[in-house]
């Protein structure tokens, strides 16, 4: 992960940048499907960043915590209101280790595509089965590759447009990469953000899960729990921790 792109300015525009994903329609689903997995237990996000659904599942009465590698980004977080109730771990989601175990870690908005290996990816279902309980999940918000969207020869393709903001990718076939290109407009002045991402297929992810121990037990194309099909653009997917079996004598 390149901790070079979430810099001081990235970190102050990231809310503004990112409208969308704070609508509603958005946020309450999000909200409502980890609440839920998380039952009685805390609840461990990966790549924790500004606090979009931290702090309003924290707000639900869910004790959250966060790994974070960008310290402008978790500076972010803590000036917002309840942000002091959000323990952040300063570090990488591959290796970094947050105090406890947790009955659900979440991984939302495309972060796992962050990490631009796919030993890195594979780092960070070990990291995160190790930080669970036993019968704990993982979760993982993530887009399907849109590659049968794209047209023979062409490389790019957008993702969101917008009044104030315009996002597309660049991708990489033969690498299995993409750049995201962000462009956004606030008070007449225009910025722009690019960001590098490794997308992975859900098989591939699957197939992570395996080799640390965690089985899929569910996946959705949403929030809102439709069904997954192969016309679905994203994915909400769920690996679960085997619990402690009993022995029997």
């Amino acid at each position: 992960m390149d901790a070079d792109v979430w810099t001081e300015q990235v970190a102050q525009g990231y809310d503004e940048s990112s409208a969308h994903m704070y609508a509603p329609e958005v946020l309450g689903p999000t909200v409502d499907f980890l609440e839920r997995r998380a039952g009685r237990g805390p609840a461990l996000e990966f790549a924790v960043g500004t606090g979009r659904v931290a702090l309003p599942l924290s707000a639900r009465g869910v004790r959250v915590a966060g790994i974070e590698m960008s310290d402008p980004m978790a500076r972010e977080l803590g000036k917002k209101p309840g942000g002091g109730d959000v323990a952040v771990t300063a570090g990488d989601m591959t290796t970094a280790r947050a105090p406890g175990t947790f009955s659900l870690v979440y991984l939302v908005y495309n972060a796992i595509t962050c990490l631009l290996s796919q030993d890195e990816q594979v780092a960070c279902f070990r990291n995160a089965a190790e930080h669970l309980e036993p019968g704990g999940r993982f979760v993982i918000e993530v887009f399907v590759p849109h590659l049968q969207r794209l047209p023979p020869g062409e490389t790019a393709r957008p993702f969101h447009i917008g009044e104030q903001h315009v996002s597309f990718d660049m991708y990489d076939l033969a690498n299995q990469q993409l750049v995201s290109h962000h462009y956004t407009i606030v008070d007449g002045r225009g910025s722009t953000f690019l960001s590098p991402h490794r997308y992975v297929w859900p098989s591939e992810l699957d197939l992570m899960a395996r080799l640390t121990g965690l089985e899929l037990s569910e996946r959705w194309a949403d929030w809102n729990e439709e069904p997954f099909t192969g016309s679905s653009t994203s994915h909400i997917s769920v690996w679960q921790k085997p619990p402690h079996r009993s022995v029997s004598l």
